[in-house]
């Protein structure tokens, strides 16, 4: 009997989770202007790719699931506010925020969201045809 459905959707799950965590990191960091690097919070990202997880059926070589390659830092420019009142504003009264679009993470976690639930969905559907198929035998 071949499992690599869940290997496939398990990688998924993984990466997916992976994705949620560097998105809640860069909600969270909206709004910091210091870090250790020194400046703003810079933005993450995670870059997925590819890879084989075993062979699927006679169909296909390999069924492909995914794995988290890195999670880089936005190297843009970051944005420049008024606030002479901030304590890390520059000599013309300007602070440097991280360049992180609200809408854009929250729409990217609903996406990030939405894939794990259908890969954990395909788990389940894979798990109900296995028990069935062992029903079929008895």
């Amino acid at each position: 009997m071949d499992f690599t459905v869940f290997d496939v959707s398990a990688s998924a799950l993984s990466a997916q989770k992976i994705r949620m965590d560097v998105i809640a990191a860069n909600l969270a960091n909206i709004n910091t202007t210091r870090t250790a690097e020194g400046g703003p919070y810079r933005r993450q990202d995670v870059i997925f790719k590819t890879s084989a997880k075993g062979r699927f059926d006679n169909y296909l070589d390999s069924a492909m699931g995914v794995d988290v390659v890195k999670i880089t830092k936005d190297r843009g420019p970051a944005k420049m506010v008024y606030d002479p009142s901030h304590p890390d504003s520059d000599s013309n009264g300007y602070v440097a925020m991280p360049n992180i679009s609200l809408i854009s993470e929250m729409t990217n976690m609903m996406l990030a969201t939405r894939s794990y639930e259908a890969n954990a969905e395909a788990i389940s559907s894979a798990k109900s045809m296995y028990l069935r198929a062992l029903d079929i035998g008895r």
